[in-house]
């Protein structure tokens, strides 16, 4: 904080100097022209001194009437010659009033007053002392419990509110820990200072709704529909909202509905939300069937797997080292967007490879949602997925991917041009 006031003062008296030193300046420049007027009234003493000793010289008969219209001519212009440069030298006259300077000298006092009143309203001298005042390792370099982890989280939080991103994170940590009311309420704080506009809003604000469902023990109340609600209109497919749907309709023996909604949720969902909508899912189907009633196709429960066996060509191992990398992936025919892929080592070949959904590049470009793709084995000299010239690589294409059995053989027998 010292440092932090030391700067204050340097800022403040410069702008003092502003203020102050052009009257300083004003005042000097005020006490040069006095001697440029003396000068000249001096010039003009002299003068008429010479003058009268012309005017005496020629009375006596030293001078003729030429000589003296010569020297008085000269007289003359001496006189105006040094008129004219003190004229020159002291510019138009400049007048620093008494009241010129107890403005000045009021200014200078104001402006420093009015830093200091306007930085107590609007600065945050509080905080940065917090700030610089904080230990570096409150922990002292030891693994802190959950507990201690959680309560400096809240101590920093209290800090500085208006932290999404740090009131997320203590959202999830509650809910880890099963403190669903705690864990709601930091929600709720994450949302208050999250745009609406930010693509994570949907998901905050689902996660928000799960909070409250758990914390009232697993019912749904007006206040959790209405978050449901809420998240769904900004994003249909978002997977807690659905889930906390088909958890309803499951509760109320609506199985059929609570499946469709569980269906819905496999579009976006990762592979862990995946397996357990997948058993949702099951379940409900299950309980139609005890029930006698018909249920539709579900695709979706079909364990999509695609089995490989990968090696390299003879001809082509010269060309490689044992620690470049090989890319295996499956992508929609002519498309470029992987479905699932995984990375190995030229050391590694041959190798069998099963791809499925865990291996997934994202939610949304599933292999499972897929029903042929193309399966491509490249080596490439740079590390990097993107095929260059010189890269090897080997090709299957179609690949039906539904009902697939068998082992698939690729080889890695051409070199990318």
């Amino acid at each position: 904080m010292t440092a932090l006031w030391l700067g204050i003062a340097l800022l403040s008296l410069l702008a003092v100097a502003f203020v102050l030193v052009p009257v300083y300046q004003g005042r000097q420049i005020e006490n040069d022209i006095q001697p440029d007027v003396d000068r000249r009234e001096l010039n003009i003493s002299i003068y008429q001194e010479r003058l009268a000793e012309l005017d005496a010289e020629q009375a006596a008969g030293n001078l003729d009437q030429d000589n003296y219209d010569s020297l008085k001519l000269e007289l003359e212009r001496n006189l105006l010659q040094d008129v004219d440069d003190t004229v020159a030298s002291s510019g138009k006259p400049l007048h620093v009033t008494r009241q010129a300077i107890i403005t000045a000298f009021l200014l200078a006092a104001l402006i420093p007053a009015m830093g200091l009143a306007i930085y107590s309203e609007y600065g945050r001298s509080g905080d940065l002392a917090v700030a610089m005042n904080r230990p570096a390792d409150p922990f002292d370099g030891r693994q802190p419990t959950v507990e201690e982890a959680v309560t400096a989280l809240q101590e920093r939080l209290n800090e500085e509110p208006e932290n999404p991103e740090g009131w997320y994170l203590l959202a999830n940590t509650f809910m880890s820990m099963q403190n669903y009311t705690a864990a709601a309420d930091s929600y709720a704080q994450a949302l208050k200072y999250l745009p609406e506009d930010a693509p994570q809003y949907a998901g905050v604000n689902g996660q928000y709704a799960q909070a409250l469902f758990f914390a009232n023990s697993g019912k749904m109340n007006l206040q959790i529909r209405s978050e449901v609600d809420k998240t769904l209109s900004i994003d249909p497919f978002d997977v807690t909202a659905l889930g906390l749907l088909g958890i309803e309709s499951y509760e109320s023996e609506d199985y059929r509905a609570a499946m469709e909604f569980w269906r819905k949720a496999l579009t976006n969902a990762s592979v862990e939300q995946a397996d357990s909508l997948k058993s949702g899912i099951t379940s409900a189907r299950d309980k139609l069937i005890a029930a006698g009633e018909s249920v539709p196709d579900l695709p979706e429960l079909a364990e999509v797997k695609l089995e490989l066996s990968v090696s390299l060509s003879a001809e082509l191992q010269s060309r490689v080292t044992p620690d470049m990398a090989v890319f295996i992936f499956a992508r929609p025919v002519g498309g470029r967007m992987p479905l699932a892929a995984k990375r190995v080592t030229v050391a590694d070949l041959p190798i069998k490879v099963v791809l499925d959904d865990s291996l997934s590049m994202s939610p949304q470009a599933k292999l499972s949602a897929a029903e042929t793709v193309e399966i491509v084995a490249r080596i490439s000299a740079s590390g990097q997925p993107t095929p260059e010239p010189g890269d090897l690589s080997g090709t299957i294409s179609p690949v039906a991917v539904h009902g697939q059995v068998d082992i698939l053989e690729l080889s890695i027998d051409h070199i990318v041009e």
